[in-house]
């Protein structure tokens, strides 16, 4: 018999910003030594760790707002987690600051000196050597909940040697911020317009999982950014996507 494989509750940051014509999101390929969605492209994101459970954060973050009240209930009381995670994987994954810096403003990246500076921190993080807490503290900044939008959830299926629970988000891209792929678990990166990804995909030459190949579908059918994040912040319906995979006989 089979053993069913345990169930791990992740996040997943969509990023978008403008383009001529249209808008892009930011996609990042996975090493194909990776034992999950190896070779296939794929959007920030990854596992929900303990620590980004933690009530520290509520000091350090901005949000949620009261008009993402919604969003918060369908996410449930682990809220919190979700959103720190999806911050803290952007950041690892992509080499994107969802953040705040002291004048209150998105942080940007305004030279390469502290370009490289945040870079520096992005393998600590991901071995675990240094947390987000202690960067946000170092840099003085305040995580941007509020402009991380909870969109829908998809559960991996059963049958699946890994499985997630990943809840996604859409956000607007930090104005300076371009990022980067780790060369790590990630190998390339691209900003892409969906219609793009998904032609792209159909010859044959971009892979993709099949939720990342729904998602992009349904974002194609928005022209802008700005439509985007409308539907993104106006959101009132979360759904819980459940697929199976195909019976063998």
């Amino acid at each position: 018999m089979t053993a069913v494989q345990p169930i791990r509750p992740a996040a997943t940051v969509i990023l978008v910003r403008d383009a001529v014509p249209g808008y892009e999101i930011f996609m990042l390929r996975r090493t194909s030594r990776a034992s999950f969605a190896g070779g296939m492209y794929v959007f920030p994101g990854g596992r929900v760790d303990g620590d980004d459970h933690l009530h520290k954060y509520d000091s350090l973050r901005v949000g949620p707002s009261e008009s993402q009240g919604a969003q918060r209930k369908a996410l449930g009381s682990e809220w919190r987690g979700y959103w720190v995670a999806g911050i803290r994987e952007s950041f690892e994954e992509a080499g994107l600051m969802l953040a705040y810096s002291q004048d209150d403003e998105l942080l940007a990246f305004p030279d390469e000196k502290t370009r490289q500076r945040y870079a520096g921190y992005r393998s600590p993080l991901h071995a675990g050597h240094l947390s987000l807490w202690k960067i946000c503290e170092q840099e003085n900044l305040r995580l941007a909940v509020d402009r991380i939008h909870f969109y829908n959830r998809f559960v991996t299926p059963l049958g699946r040697p890994r499985r997630f629970d990943t809840r996604f988000f859409i956000a607007e891209a930090p104005p300076g911020q371009t990022g980067q792929h780790d060369d790590k678990e990630t190998v390339d990166s691209i900003w892409i317009s969906p219609v793009d990804a998904l032609e792209r995909n159909a010859a044959g030459e971009f892979d993709l999982m099949n939720v990342t190949r729904i998602q992009l579908e349904v974002l194609a059918q928005y022209e802008s950014k700005s439509a985007l994040l409308r539907m993104a912040t106006d959101n009132g319906h979360f759904p819980v996507h459940r697929p199976t995979l195909p019976v063998t006989v």
